[in-house]
């Protein structure tokens, strides 16, 4: 096992009616911006329940964060925030939403140009305080430090974190997740699955515990899957579902462990080119990077397998590849396809464009080894047409 540390300070208040809990949470002498999506927390009841939540508090909101949130968006909430002394921000929404919001809550206070907290790879160590409601389990971001905001006018999606974008708390309620699309459900699924994955296809660390609680992430979903898809008003299936994203990426199975996202690097541009959810692109990438990055992943692939598939027969290298083709099969049962050219019919341009990208950035190696070059990448797209 590798060394590491871990603090997490996010305070999560999971289960029914949870949200009224706000009232204690959330300083009151704030003046709060409260920061959402599309608007569909004003027609499933969430807002209304904030809002009785903050009393007479004094609010202002910014809607409107979109999936894969903008910079050019955020930067008008930004400026919102500094003219008016914005002190707290309550984001309500999914991943996409608390990701803007760490990004505004970096930006209201920092020095020069936003864009380079990304571009800079500059880390938030104190940031305006803020809290999440969470209405759409995928991403984590709801106990995790970690944000990706895009910029529409040079089709860029970067990462950014640091110890100061940890939300104060976070609220957790299932009954939300009834008034979520089918689509976004699959998209969680297959985001928190990911997630799990690229903490966990690597190489043995000897890490006993945290591939356990991997696994058990991992067959929860499994588990989960078909009953949320057919219905999201059981709440059983609803409370496990949404856990088990959280889990699946607040840091805890990663440490003391290799973690690869590269899957994520390159999901990130097929985003950014194409504006395919977050979670598609997942899909579409990591059966190919596990294809081509076999060799070096087959121990961990034919152990996930076993334990998760049940796929005890042949040897470890069938195992491996049996382990990719069930993951794909999930894939496919749940509706979700994995190729890019499903998603779109500009797909020709994408692995050189996506190369050229990396190669600008000097990118030499991404994975758990560094050595997924460019050139890979390339390979890796291609494969995914």
């Amino acid at each position: 096992m590798l060394n590491f540390e871990f603090q997490n300070p996010t305070k999560i208040i999971f289960g029914k009616g949870q949200i009224a809990k706000l009232a204690k949470e959330v300083p009151e002498n704030a003046h709060i911006l409260l920061t959402y999506g599309g608007g569909s927390i004003k027609q499933n009841g969430i807002y209304e329940q904030v809002m009785v939540a903050l009393g007479d508090r004094k609010v202002t909101e910014f809607g409107g964060i979109e999936p894969n949130p903008s910079y050019e968006t955020l930067m008008q909430a930004v400026a919102i925030a500094r003219n008016q002394s914005i002190d707290f921000v309550l984001a309500v929404g999914g991943g996409s939403v608390i990701d803007g919001t760490k990004f505004i809550v970096a930006a209201i206070g920092f020095e020069g140009e936003p864009w380079d907290i990304l571009t800079k790879a500059i880390r938030t160590n104190t940031a305006v305080p803020f809290g999440t409601v969470l209405t759409l389990p995928a991403t984590g971001s709801e106990m995790n430090s970690g944000a990706v905001i895009t910029r529409k006018s040079t089709q860029e999606k970067l990462s950014m974190g640091g110890p100061g974008l940890f939300p104060k708390f976070s609220v957790l309620d299932p009954e939300v997740i009834k008034s979520i699309p089918v689509r976004q459900i699959k998209n969680g699924i297959v985001d928190a699955y990911t997630h799990v994955l690229e903490q966990y296809i690597t190489y043995p660390v000897g890490a006993f515990l945290q591939d356990r609680i991997a696994e058990s992430i991992l067959q929860t979903l499994v588990q989960i899957a078909p009953r949320i898809l057919e219905n999201p008003s059981d709440y059983e299936a609803a409370a496990n579902f949404m856990w088990s994203c959280t889990m699946a990426l607040n840091g805890l199975i990663q440490k003391g462990v290799p973690s690869d996202w590269a899957t994520h690097a390159i999901g990130h541009e097929l985003t950014a080119l194409y504006g395919i959810d977050h979670a598609m692109t997942l899909a579409i990438v990591f059966p190919h990077l596990y294809a081509l990055k076999f060799e070096d992943k087959k121990e961990k692939l034919a152990q996930y397998g076993e334990r998760v598939w049940g796929i005890n027969e042949g040897t470890l290298e069938e195992k491996a590849q049996a382990a990719i083709e069930k993951t794909v099969e999930f894939l496919h049962n749940m509706g979700v396809k994995t190729r890019l050219s499903e998603y779109t019919e500009d797909y020709a341009k994408s692995a050189t464009f996506i190369e050229a990208r990396f190669n600008e950035r000097g990118w030499k190696g991404l994975g758990e080894r560094r050595d997924v070059t460019p050139e890979m990448v390339k390979e890796i797209v291609e494969k995914s047409y």
